[in-house]
């Protein structure tokens, strides 16, 4: 497909935060990646207002491990707390994401190249992505490489495995139409290792949690300058 991209993403640790768990400080990771956790690493590798990044499915490769940490939060009020976050240790996940134009950005008709889009999407996957790449929080530093999903050997390619109520994603003003943030819950069940993932409007369970506004974008460089840029011998 001229809008698709397999990859690897993998790292020591991992932190998808489990809400349920924040009460007092502390975290306590879902076992598996969120829907949004995934697509933010999709954006980090290559993402414009243009699009909207559908992540697909998700191959769990590494055997699910838990590590705790006593960690010291910041406190702006002043003060030393430490509180314990429960990481995910030693991941690997094999991703197969697409994109669409956003229906809900006529102002960036201008920059629809679907066939640009996509060769800067897989340049930039081969350089390791176009910000910084984690899972979950910041301090966890990841790495991303291009790769054929479905090839390897997994730890759970045989078997099914459900995982009850968890956060899907949220859903924003630029992406939805309505001037309010939302969140989406779903119940994945991961089967011979892939757990595949609805698409954002197809979610059923959903929760407004405020009013909020798109954001407005201005002087956006379109994908026929930065491909041209890039074949230029440009930055990535």
């Amino acid at each position: 497909m001229r809008n698709e991209i397999e990859f690897e993403v993998f790292g020591k640790y991992a932190l998808f935060t489990d809400p349920l768990t924040k009460m007092g400080g502390e975290k306590l990771s879902y076992q598996i990646p969120t829907y949004q956790a995934l697509k933010g690493i999709v954006e980090s590798i290559y993402w414009k207002p243009t699009l909207l990044m559908i992540i697909d499915e998700v191959r769990i490769m590494n055997p699910i491990q838990m590590e705790s940490k006593g960690i010291r939060p910041i406190e702006y009020g002043g003060g030393n707390t430490l509180a314990n976050y429960t990481y995910l240790k030693d991941v690997r996940y094999q991703v197969r994401a697409h994109f669409i134009f956003n229906p809900y950005r006529p102002d960036m008709s201008f920059d629809r190249n679907e066939n640009k889009h996509h060769n800067i999407l897989k340049r930039s996957l081969q350089a390791g992505g176009r910000r910084d790449i984690f899972l979950g929080t910041r301090e966890c530093q990841a790495y991303v490489e291009p790769c054929v999903f479905g090839e390897g050997e997994g730890f759970y390619d045989q078997g099914e495995i459900h995982y009850g109520t968890m956060i899907h994603g949220i859903n924003y003003p630029d992406e939805t139409g309505k001037n309010e943030m939302e969140v989406r819950l779903w119940n994945p069940v991961m089967k011979k290792g892939i757990i595949k993932f609805p698409r954002p409007d197809q979610c059923t369970q959903i929760r407004k949690i405020t009013e909020m506004y798109p954001k407005s974008f201005t002087n956006i460089q379109s994908a026929d300058e930065l491909f041209s840029q890039l074949e230029e011998g440009g930055n990535q």
